[in-house]
């Protein structure tokens, strides 16, 4: 076969939906990232992340962001690859990651996915609703709008149009609403409707997806903990810093649960005590959300948060043996 026929990874074209990528998923502050760097080290994988805030330079702690020395034990993809006005958009993220996996595979390292982000993870296993090249002239219209009367009021337009799309869009994503709002615009149809149509059902890889099974109350007192330590850590200076350098706490990434919360303590609107309790609150509710959506994927392999690391291990270790065995 000419080399003109073979893609980035060194294989046929038919032979990329073949690659074996492991999924590793679950609600934040449930451990993702410890069983991450624990059998990422025991089978020889690299991890890229699907963390959607952990693309973004200067929000580490906030974001629970692998620490270096944890990047020196496992290579990390997708870290600190964008600046916090440089948003990225999931077409994007799903470009990045597959830039990543590629490269991975040449290396004929085992890869792993990691983070909370279900869509994210959703649109890399299965492709992606492209929907319509985005209208300027709508997307002024209706950033006046949220300038004039609230974000929210965007989300209620949101929900009288397309009530499934405004149930999992949070109400402060000006992003994800107002593209929500132009593609019922643009085709008279909703963005759900056009999703569920497409069903993400072009699958790009042999996946086998993870998930972290942690019993609710144990998970939102690791939730609770993790903030505390974040605290400790210098979270309030971290966000004094970002928004000295400009950036918006109303707008994507700081709009994130934390860094919204410090950002009001900062600007006087909160105590710091009220800051921390609103944002540790607005965490389990994430946590929560997370959960309803991860229970509702097909196909995720449920693992005992406490033993876990043992059964990954070894469910891993003969997922990509079977991949091994298909090349040779």
């Amino acid at each position: 076969m000419a080399a003109a026929e073979l893609d980035a990874t060194g294989e046929r074209p038919d032979a990329r939906a073949r690659l074996r990528v492991v999924f590793i998923v679950g609600p934040t502050g449930s451990g993702k990232t410890a069983l991450a760097l624990d059998v990422a080290e025991r089978i020889g994988a690299e991890i890229v992340n699907a963390d959607s805030r952990q693309l973004y330079r200067g929000m580490d702690i906030g974001t629970a962001k692998p620490s270096a020395e944890e990047r020196r034990r496992v290579p990390h993809h997708l870290i600190d690859v964008r600046s916090p006005d440089e948003p990225v958009d999931v077409a994007t993220f799903v470009r990045m990651a597959r830039e990543a996996i590629d490269g991975i595979a040449r290396r004929g390292r085992r890869i792993l996915i990691v983070g909370g982000s279900g869509l994210y993870q959703r649109v890399l296993r299965g492709g992606i609703f492209t929907g319509p090249s985005a209208s300027p002239e709508l997307r002024r219209e209706m950033e006046a709008l949220a300038a004039e009367r609230g974000i929210g009021f965007l989300h209620d337009l949101l929900g009288e149009v397309d009530p499934a799309a405004a149930a999992r869009i949070q109400r402060n994503d000006l992003y994800r609403i107002t593209r929500a709002l132009e593609v019922y615009r643009l085709t008279g149809t909703p963005i759900s409707a056009h999703q569920e149509r497409h069903r993400f059902a072009a699958g790009e890889y042999d996946a086998l997806t993870l998930g972290i099974d942690i019993e609710r109350k144990r998970l939102y007192e690791a939730i609770e903990r993790r903030f505390d330590a974040m605290m400790q850590a210098g979270f309030v200076d971290e966000v004094r810093a970002l928004l000295a350098s400009g950036y918006r706490p109303d707008r994507p990434p700081l709009s994130t649960i934390g860094y919204r919360e410090i950002a009001s303590f900062i600007r006087g609107e909160l105590e710091l005590v009220e800051a921390v309790e609103l944002a540790k609150r607005e965490s389990r509710r994430l946590a929560k959300r997370q959960l309803t959506w991860f229970r509702r994927e097909p196909g995720i392999v449920w693992l005992d948060a406490e033993r876990a690391c043992e059964r990954a291990a070894m469910m891993l270790e003969e997922f990509f043996a079977g991949r091994e065995a298909e090349r040779n």
